[in-house]
C-alpha cells in the first residue's frame, strides 16, 4: 500500500487539532472599562498550556514527516497504529483546555501527562508496526536503531505524572523538558537517508 494517503490524512487531522485548540481560547471581555492589555493577563494559563501543546503537535508532525521519509510501504496494521496515534493526539485539545482553564491544577496536569504518555506510546507502536513491514537492514530500521530518545520520553512522562500528583508545576517542568529534548527534529532518518 502507498503511504501518501496516510500522510495526507495525518496532516489534515493534526491541522484540525491545532485549529480546535486555538478556537478554545476565548477572547476576554472588558469588565466595566475599555479593553486593555491587562485583560490578557487572565489568559496566561490558557495561552501557556496552548503554547506547550502547539509545540508538542509540531514535534509530532515534524517527526511523523521525518519517519515516513524512510518508509517504503504500509499495511493495515500501520494504518491502525497511525489512527491510534491520531486518537491520542486528538485528545490534546481537551486536556490542554482543562489544564489551562484550571490554572495547572493537579488532576488536569496529571491527565495532560497521561495523554502525552499515551501518544508517546502510540508513536512507539507506530514505529514498531512500520519496522515489521520493512527488512531488518532497511534504511528505516537503521535510522530507528535503539530509539533511546523515544524510550526516555516515555519514562519521563511517567515521572511527570507522578510528580504532578505531588506538585503540578514539577510535572509541567518534566513535560516541557521532554518537548525540549524533541524540539530539534530527530536527525537519525536524515543521516541514514543522506538528506
Amino acid at each position: 500500500m502507498h503511504k501518501g494517503r496516510l500522510e495526507a490524512f495525518s496532516d489534515g487531522v493534526l491541522a484540525i487539532v491545532i485549529t480546535i485548540m486555538v478556537l478554545e481560547m476565548k477572547v476576554p471581555h472588558a469588565e466595566g472599562h475599555s479593553a486593555d492589555f491587562t485583560d490578557l493577563q487572565k489568559l496566561w494559563p490558557v495561552f501557556s498550556s496552548y503554547a506547550l501543546s502547539f509545540v508538542y503537535l509540531g514535534i509530532y508532525w515534524n517527526n511523523h514527516h521525518h519517519l515516513f521519509q524512510a518508509v517504503t510501504r504500509v499495511g493495515g496494521g500501520v494504518l491502525w497504529a497511525n489512527l491510534h496515534l491520531l486518537f491520542w493526539l486528538s485528545l490534546l485539545p481537551f486536556a490542554t483546555g482543562w489544564m489551562g482553564e484550571n490554572h495547572f491544577a493537579l488532576a488536569p496536569v496529571a491527565l495532560y501527562g497521561a495523554v502525552l504518555l499515551a501518544a508517546g506510546f502510540a508513536y512507539y507502536l507506530l514505529v514498531r508496526s512500520l519496522l515489521a513491514h520493512h527488512d531488518a537492514d532497511s534504511p528505516l530500521a537503521k535510522a530507528i536503531g535503539a530509539d533511546r530518545k523515544g524510550k526516555l520520553s516515555l519514562v519521563l512522562y511517567v515521572v511527570g505524572i507522578a510528580l504532578a500528583h505531588w506538585q503540578p508545576w514539577l510535572g509541567i517542568g518534566v513535560y516541557t523538558l521532554v518537548a525540549l529534548i524533541w524540539l530539534v527534529p530527530d536527525r537519525r532518518i536524515e543521516r541514514t537517508l543522506g538528506h
